[in-house]
């Protein structure tokens, strides 16, 4: 004697089809992460490890402002990229802060200037994958120093009583104003942001990967208090001026 086997209802069979497409559509985004995981430049995805030797990628601001949250993986982070640096004294005044600040060792002239360590970070991205490669791309010679007008000072924006303090009052801000290379030529900002020649090219491309950066850049185009240096700054913000 057979057992009669009933029938699925039609409730339970678009139950079941249901869960069959789900099951394919989780194998299918699956197989995609895998390949993308393997295919895609470790700069484009935000669970791969950053680097300093990495080109500017699709993930890496998200992947600065994490390390930047924690003192201790910025650290480690300007470590395994080879930037030398040195422990930096905190200063409390005030509104001004030189908290989780370090000196950073490089190309930077006057030398050792006091910034906060994702700024430290930030800059020596933007040093090692925009100026270096510009320099060698464009000028065909090699960047040798950065000039700059400083990081730290304990002031509100521009100088002005009742204003909100600067992003230097915590040192989370560089004023950059030119730049030199091996074969003697320098290139500035106040003379070079807006000529047609190699070392006008060099400064927009600083420019143009400093936006690429810094939370904010300030530059020419934003003001005549910055037509001679671009303002650098480590921020939650993003604007390109």
């Amino acid at each position: 004697m057979k057992l009669a086997i009933p029938e699925p209802s039609p409730g339970a069979r678009s139950l079941a089809g249901a869960a069959g497409f789900l099951l394919d559509l989780l194998l299918a985004g699956l197989l995609v992460f895998a390949l993308v995981d393997r295919l895609a430049p470790p700069q484009d995805l935000p669970w791969k490890p950053f680097s300093l030797d990495q080109p500017i990628g699709l993930a890496t601001a998200g992947k600065l402002a994490r390390i930047g949250a924690d003192p201790a993986a910025c650290r480690a982070a300007l470590r395994e990229g080879g930037v030398r640096f040195m422990k930096s004294e905190t200063r409390e005044t005030g509104f001004c802060s030189t908290r989780n600040t370090v000196r950073a060792v490089g190309r930077l002239a006057p030398a050792a200037p006091v910034m906060t360590c994702p700024l430290a970070l930030d800059y020596a991205l933007w040093e090692r994958q925009v100026l270096a490669p510009a320099a060698r791309d464009i000028l065909h010679s090699r960047l040798t120093r950065v000039d700059h007008y400083g990081t730290y000072a304990c002031r509100t924006i521009y100088g002005r009583p009742g204003e909100r303090p600067s992003a230097h009052a915590r040192a989370a801000a560089l004023d950059v104003a030119g730049f030199r290379f091996a074969d003697g030529r320098r290139a500035t900002v106040a003379a070079d942001f807006r000529a047609d020649s190699a070392e006008g090219r060099f400064v927009q491309a600083a420019r143009r990967g400093a936006c690429r950066v810094f939370g904010t850049v300030l530059g020419p185009d934003y003001n005549a208090a910055h037509r001679d240096h671009f303002h650098l700054e480590e921020s939650r913000w993003n604007k390109c001026s």
